[in-house]
């Protein structure tokens, strides 16, 4: 009976990380590079009073970037244009490894994000968004009151 149901939790879980890969490269053009890991490329970590998002996003117009944060789920996507060589100078291009095209990352967020506190900003390649954690969700120190 238990090893039943280790199986079947197993499975579950499985299938939910499946169906999480699926949600992420939905809708993304270009995907030669998918099958090696998603663009792009994100660390998410936390601090005691926020979520931090780093998305690795080399030679982007962040104008193109579009964020979003609906029910905790941080939504990146854009698009990167990477120059094809000069057509005229009849170049011959062997290999081209880096992405070019429309992406999108989802991300679950944490229950205790405040949505309403979201700072993004964008420097030498490196995306970093900061998502606060609600203050009533926070940690506190209670002072202890002397008796007498």
């Amino acid at each position: 009976m238990y090893g039943s149901l280790l199986n079947f939790a197993d499975e579950l879980f499985s299938n939910l990380d499946q169906w999480q890969r699926q949600l992420e490269t939905r809708g993304v053009a270009n995907i030669r590079q998918m099958a090696q890991g998603a663009f792009p490329r994100i660390s998410l970590g936390s601090t005691p009073t926020s979520v931090e998002v780093l998305a690795f996003v080399p030679d982007i117009n962040t104008q193109s970037l579009d964020i979003e944060i609906d029910k905790n789920v941080l939504t990146l996507q854009g698009e990167r244009v990477i120059a094809a060589p000069n057509t005229e100078d009849k170049a011959t291009v062997y290999a081209q490894e880096r992405f070019s095209g429309k992406f999108k990352r989802v991300v679950s967020l944490p229950d205790d994000v405040d949505v309403n506190n979201v700072n993004a900003t964008y420097k030498d390649g490196v995306l970093r968004i900061s998502i606060a954690r609600r203050e009533e969700t926070l940690p506190k120190r209670i002072a202890i009151q002397s008796g007498e």
